[in-house]
């Protein structure tokens, strides 16, 4: 049994990129994994501020907010999904906000495989690449985490257009195999 996180950066509940992340963790808990999801547009999350206090206080942010609760999470998770749809080429501002207030702790995220879920109106070959680059550089910065899978979900803008997809049942056996 696995500990999983999803980090939802969708900014509509039931969007594309948030569906695809049920599935996720459909598949993930069918499989007897311990999964939880968090929809970052219900927390509150400030920018960081570049004020450097988490390097003198062993990761305490001076900002007041959940991001706290989320770096405990990712630091007990075994398994971190982070999705996005995609804004401009690439990740949208929720899931921004998470990455950058991860220096914290970023040294403390050790050892995690991370899947990426990507979704956007654009169907085009490279649509995806700079938000993917985004996720990969996190992660990089992160020792010992590996890249277990991407999901990609082109040509769907209204919420829900995903469910007729083949997206909806790879995302789900993606997490099926996390």
């Amino acid at each position: 049994m696995k500990n999983i996180l999803i980090l939802s950066g969708s900014p509509r509940k039931g969007g594309n990129s948030d569906l695809l992340c049920d599935e996720f963790l459909r598949g993930a808990q069918e499989s007897g994994n311990k999964v939880e999801k968090i929809f970052l547009r219900n927390k509150k999350i400030g920018y960081c501020n570049a004020c450097y206090y988490c390097k003198k206080s062993g990761g305490k942010c001076t900002i007041q907010d959940d991001m706290s609760e989320i770096l405990d999470k990712m630091q007990a998770a075994d398994v971190i999904v982070l999705a996005s749809p995609v804004y401009f080429y690439s990740i949208d501002a929720q899931m921004k906000a998470v990455i950058d207030r991860s220096v914290a702790r970023w040294t403390n995220i050790l050892d995690k495989e991370f899947y990426y879920i990507m979704t956007a109106a654009e169907d085009g070959e490279t649509v995806m690449d700079c938000t993917l680059e985004c996720f990969r550089g996190f992660a990089a910065c992160l020792k010992g985490s590996k890249e277990m899978g991407v999901i990609y979900g082109k040509g769907v803008y209204e919420p829900g257009t995903i469910k007729a997809t083949p997206v909806m049942s790879e995302t789900y056996e993606m997490g099926k195999r996390a």
